[in-house]
């Protein structure tokens, strides 16, 4: 879908220091799919080049020293629900480190996307969803061009719907509907076929939940304090080098973040909040999860 160069606001003082502050850049004219990659779309592509995802390749020891042998399988992590409410500061009560789990075996053995092709591919990590792009002639889009397209021209608005949050009976995004995170409401709690929510105003599908997003940007928490000084727009901005981009509270782990942006369907208002264009994470990029996908862009 087209997206019109445009200047607008990006990030927000209104929620989290790591998407503040807000500052006006510029994009030139980009194109961004519609939706989602699908699980079919990434059979196809595996198909055709025979690609090996990195959770389906086998670890190097010296890579994880001190590791316990049942970690270094291939495989990825998987969301589980929990049987009951749990402290929500603890995120290991719902995420497992599960060998045999990749795009193909989203929850790992004995689960499939055979009846899922339409739904998002996940478990990929940022060189599997870089693959791709390069395959189908495109790029992954920055974090600029993402959040200005998930924004579809509306200025500043805290939801890619509008300003104001979903309210009852309404249905306009795939995030947490329930009790995070053992509890979820009745179509809820896991991944939906691209293009069952209301499109943005560009056409554009599942910008708030569903899965999150790869970008092509190195993250770092918040941007520059002179970001909002309007004397000198950026114009494309493509954020912070790679040596930014590793984890100051985390130094046992050299290993590069990119920002990933859109939230998933485990983004609970209790929890997270985090199905806004302005809301962005850092995700490591040799790691791949279950709620995390992409989809291309390209410069016209």
């Amino acid at each position: 879908m087209p997206i019109p160069a445009q200047t607008f606001l990006m990030g927000s003082d209104r929620h989290g220091p790591e998407e503040a502050p807000v500052h006006r850049v510029i994009v030139d004219d980009f194109a961004i799919e519609q939706h989602q990659v699908t699980n079919a779309q990434y059979g196809r592509f595996v198909a055709e080049t025979g690609y090996v995802t990195v959770a389906e390749r086998p670890l190097d020891p010296a890579d994880y020293p001190g590791a316990p042998a049942e970690n270094l399988q291939p495989g990825s992590m998987v969301f589980t629900r929990t049987p009951g409410p749990v402290d929500l500061r603890h995120i290991n009560q719902w995420w497992r480190w599960t060998p045999g789990a990749s795009w193909r075996c989203p929850e790992g053995p004995g689960s499939s996307v055979n009846d899922r092709g339409e739904h998002p591919v996940t478990q990929v990590a940022h060189e599997d969803a870089a693959a791709y792009a390069r395959w189908a002639g495109r790029t992954l889009p920055s974090e600029a061009q993402w959040e200005a397209a998930a924004r579809g021209g509306l200025e500043n608005a805290d939801y890619v719907w509008g300003p104001t949050a979903e309210q009852a009976g309404e249905r306009l995004a795939n995030y947490w509907h329930g009790d995070f995170p053992w509890r979820s409401e009745s179509g809820y709690g896991a991944t939906a076929a691209v293009g069952s929510f209301a499109p943005n105003a560009y056409g554009l599908s599942d910008m708030a939940g569903n899965v999150w997003e790869w970008t092509d940007d190195w993250y770092r928490d918040g941007f520059d304090a002179d970001a909002a000084d309007d004397c000198c727009l950026p114009q494309n901005p493509r954020g912070v080098t790679e040596a930014d981009s590793y984890d100051p509270r985390q130094p046992q782990f050299r290993i590069p973040r990119k920002v990933v942006k859109g939230g998933s369907f485990l983004c609970a208002d209790s929890y997270c909040l985090r199905y806004r264009p302005a809301a962005r994470r850092p995700q490591m990029i040799d790691t791949g999860m279950s709620h995390i996908g992409f989809r291309c862009a390209v410069w016209i």
